[in-house]
C-alpha cells in the first residue's frame, strides 16, 4: 500500500500543472486587424536639398591624437578625419558651436554662396 501511494505521489509531480480557464474572445475581435495607413514616401527632391544659404570652408590643421574623446567626435561630426582635410558646410549655428569647441584645429574660411 505504502509503495502505491509513492507512486501516485510522484506521478502527480509528473504531471503538468492544470492551465487556468482562458477567458472566451469573440470571433469579431481576431477577424478585425488593425488598418495601418500607408508608409509616406520621400521625393527625390526632399532627400537632396542644396545649400542656398552661406557656407564656410572648414580645414583640419590640427591632430586630434592626445586630445580628449569629445573633440575628436566633434571633428568627425564636422567630416574632418585627416589632417589638411577641408570640408565645405553650411553656416549653422549648430556648425558654429561645433567649430567652437575645436577653434584651435581648424582653420575657418567664410564664403557667401
Amino acid at each position: 500500500m505504502a509503495e502505491e501511494n509513492k507512486e501516485k505521489k510522484t506521478a502527480a509531480k509528473k504531471a503538468a500543472p492544470k492551465k487556468k480557464a482562458e477567458t472566451k474572445k469573440s470571433p469579431a475581435t481576431k477577424t478585425v486587424a488593425a488598418k495601418k495607413a500607408p508608409a509616406k514616401k520621400v521625393s527625390a527632391k526632399n532627400s537632396t536639398k542644396k545649400t542656398v544659404g552661406k557656407t564656410i570652408k572648414v580645414t583640419q590643421i590640427g591632430s586630434p591624437i592626445g586630445r580628449q574623446a569629445y573633440q575628436r567626435q566633434t571633428l568627425i561630426g564636422l567630416g574632418l578625419n585627416k589632417m589638411h582635410k577641408t570640408r565645405e558646410l553650411e553656416d549653422t549655428p549648430s556648425v558654429r558651436g561645433m567649430i567652437r569647441k575645436v577653434s584651435h584645429l581648424v582653420k575657418i574660411e567664410e564664403n557667401a554662396a
